[in-house]
């Protein structure tokens, strides 16, 4: 009887490490969903902020949350290669456009190091560029790649002029750049995770 107990109990722990596998390797970042599981409260900590703002501009809080994650991997102190700041690593110039768009008086861009004025300036910078790009039948890798790369690379990488309807395929075989389309890749694929597992 001990030795059937023991086999049971092995056979149901040997299934849920094959399940954990499975669905770290279908999250397309196996050890962050790793790290995710150990210490959720890390990855869990600015959902209702993200929701919020999200809703605000009318994005998906997934997709915010998918861009958070890549960007910083829920950092709020992060400080990017290029002076870029906190959770969704907005750039100086962007935050400025923000700030000057929505008329924030006297904005300082360390402010960007406070979650949800970072926020604010990366989540209206991505409605933005879905905006730019909503004659698309899916703007979302048009958009995340505006939002790494400009608007003018995004456009020149849908054909000049992008008003014409092209597909997701041709959009990232036509990214020059392997960093930009990696990163339009995995948070796609991010974005995917949590839509399939349906909570944030």
């Amino acid at each position: 009887m001990i030795q059937f107990l023991f086999k049971l109990i092995l056979c149901v722990l040997l299934a849920m490490a094959a399940a954990f596998a499975y669905v770290a390797v279908k999250s397309g970042a196996p050890l962050y969903t790793f790290y995710e599981w150990l210490s959720p409260a890390r990855f869990h900590r600015y959902d209702r902020l993200i929701r919020g703002v999200a809703l605000e501009h009318h994005l998906d809080p997934m997709l915010v949350k998918a861009v958070v994650w890549r960007e910083s991997r829920f950092d709020p102190k992060k400080r990017g290669t290029h002076g870029e700041r906190g959770l969704m690593q907005v750039s100086e110039r962007a935050a400025n456009e923000w700030a000057r768009e929505t008329k924030i008086p006297g904005f300082d861009p360390n402010q960007l190091f406070e979650p949800k004025t970072n926020l604010e300036a990366g989540t209206w910078y991505l409605r933005r560029a879905m905006q730019h790009w909503e004659h698309q039948s899916d703007p979302v890798p048009f958009a995340l790649a505006e939002y790494n790369a400009g608007a003018s690379r995004a456009q020149r990488w849908s054909g000049s002029s992008g008003v014409a309807e092209i597909s997701e395929r041709q959009f990232l075989e036509k990214i020059d750049f392997p960093a930009t389309r990696g990163y339009v890749e995995s948070i796609i694929d991010r974005y995917r995770f949590y839509q399939r597992r349906g909570k944030m």
